[in-house]
């Protein structure tokens, strides 16, 4: 998915591309790798910051259980300003 970056009121002329952008709260990185790297998180991290999106999940299909092993979920600032339901 094609995901316009705006920085300081312009949108820049990037091709950024995240797997999944949910209802501008939820960012989903999708992986198949061997391990989970640390650039990966970063990679995540970046584009929660740059969409001002406040939760983010990494899930790898290579292991045995992706429920237990195969996701970690990131949040960041713009998390605490969510309203509550």
């Amino acid at each position: 998915m094609n995901v316009p970056v705006v920085y300081k009121g312009r949108t820049l002329d990037v091709d950024f591309r995240c797997d999944l952008f949910v209802e501008r709260s939820i960012i989903v990185e999708l992986k198949s790798v061997q391990e989970i790297i640390p650039v990966y998180e970063a990679q995540l991290l970046t584009y929660m910051k740059l969409l001002q999106c406040p939760k983010g999940i990494l899930i790898n299909f290579n292991c045995s259980n992706i429920f237990k092993k195969g996701q970690k979920t990131f949040v960041n600032e713009y998390f605490g300003v969510l309203p509550s339901l």
